[in-house]
């Protein structure tokens, strides 16, 4: 649990990070505002709506999916999921409510496409987010509370 606390908490700094870097308009901007953006193909549709309130931070990465290619990549790098055949969750806010997925991918794919579908973000960025967590996953799995080797430091 401390691995996945320091791999999420590592994943959140990145992301706004570069959310803040790259300052990208949401989909709901970028709609509403077809006639300003420079291309004389793209349409305004000024009452398009997504389906729940937008975030008011910056688009570029999606943070959800930096933070499902994360706890993949960590849960892979000690082994996946072994002989579970199912993986799922219950969300406090929607009780009764179960979701299942049969793979780790199919976890972050159901992510990303929520966070696209809703309206939230662009495809490309639900990639560039699921990606940066699977690295910095990896990165906490093969960095994060390592045994010490030396003499000076004796494994306790």
């Amino acid at each position: 649990m401390a691995s996945f606390a320091v791999a999420l908490t590592d994943a959140y700094v990145a992301v706004f990070d570069a959310k803040y870097r790259y300052e990208f308009w949401r989909p709901i901007t970028a709609i509403r505002n077809g006639d300003v953006d420079g291309n004389p193909a793209t349409e305004i549709d000024p009452s398009w709506q997504p389906l729940d309130a937008t975030p008011l931070h910056p688009e570029y990465p999606c943070a959800h999916c930096i933070l499902s290619g994360a706890a993949a990549a960590l849960i892979e790098s000690y082994g996946g999921l072994r002989d579970l055949q199912e993986i799922s969750l219950t969300s406090p806010t929607t009780p009764g409510i179960t979701h299942r997925w049969s793979s780790l991918d199919a976890f972050m794919n159901e992510v990303a496409n929520a966070r696209v579908w809703a309206g939230f973000h662009y495809r490309s960025s639900a990639r560039v987010g699921t990606a940066m967590g699977g690295e910095v996953g990896r990165y906490v799995a093969a960095h994060f509370a390592q045994p010490e080797s030396d003499a000076a430091h004796p494994l306790r």
